[in-house]
């Protein structure tokens, strides 16, 4: 009797650990379900990244006669050990954006900058220099544009990004995908917008957020990926629980073949 009571507790203990570690729903782990009737060409993503306090810009300007514009590309040489420069590794001089959000430009002086995108700067510098350059062409680059992934995700951590445009989905492609136990539906986009903390949650099972201001990320962007419901009740075993059923199974094999052996 209390051999058949332990076997039927041991049964009932595998049942529940195998439910536990049962598969996720098809529609829980699936990337914009809807995106073959939901696309429209009539609407745009909406991409609006703007300079802020501390970024770093690379500004370059262009023009036929390059010697028109050398005062505005000014070249920096690093210093090798023994005060030795380089010349293979010249670079442009950046600029930082100040606490006050500008920056100190050649001939021109301080330029307000943060809060403007980079084409809004660029027409604004092409502007200021046609006093020295008819023909002059600016292109601004972020050179510390970076976003953080954490969560539930295979690899996360912090990422610079070399063109300062990154979408959400390829941010979390850059974090090595969600793992199986992330919540795609509730997404957290954590953004600093001119000091004031903003948050937004995303859902990327549909494809409305396409249009969302979170779909392009801004820098300094940090994407927050919750754990499932089945992780969240599975968190007090673990996630080698496989390991733990195979175990009790065998138990309960090597349990059962001694029984009737004694029989």
């Amino acid at each position: 009797m209390k051999k058949t009571k332990f076997l039927s507790a041991l049964t009932l203990l595998i049942i529940v650990l195998i439910s536990v570690t049962s598969c996720v729903s098809k529609k829980d782990i699936i990337y914009m379900q809807d995106i073959d009737n939901s696309l429209s060409d009539s609407n745009q993503a909406i991409y609006n990244t703007k300079i802020s306090n501390d970024d770093i810009l690379r500004i370059i300007i262009l023009s036929e006669n390059m010697e028109s514009v050398q005062p505005f590309n000014k070249v920096v040489n690093p210093v090798a050990s023994g005060g030795l420069a380089i010349r293979s590794q010249e670079m442009l001089q950046s600029y930082l954006v100040d606490e006050q959000g500008n920056i100190n430009y050649p001939l021109i002086g301080s330029i307000k900058v943060s809060g403007l995108t980079r084409s809004q700067l660029e027409k604004n510098l092409q502007k200021k220099l046609l006093k020295y350059v008819k023909d002059a062409t600016v292109d601004v680059r972020i050179l510390n544009f970076k976003i953080t992934v954490l969560g539930e995700v295979n690899r996360p951590g912090t990422f610079s990004v070399s063109d300062s445009r990154i979408t959400l989905l390829q941010a979390i492609g850059l974090a090595g995908d969600l793992s199986v136990y992330g919540k795609r539906s509730n997404i957290i986009v954590l953004r600093d917008d001119n000091g004031i903390q903003k948050s937004a949650r995303v859902d990327i099972t549909t494809s409305d957020f396409i249009y969302s201001p979170y779909y392009y990320l801004n820098q300094n962007d940090t994407v927050i990926v919750e754990p499932n419901g089945a992780q969240v009740q599975a968190s007090g075993f673990n996630r080698n629980i496989s390991v733990y059923v195979s175990i009790a199974s065998l138990l309960l094999t090597t349990i059962v073949v001694l029984s009737n052996l004694n029989k």
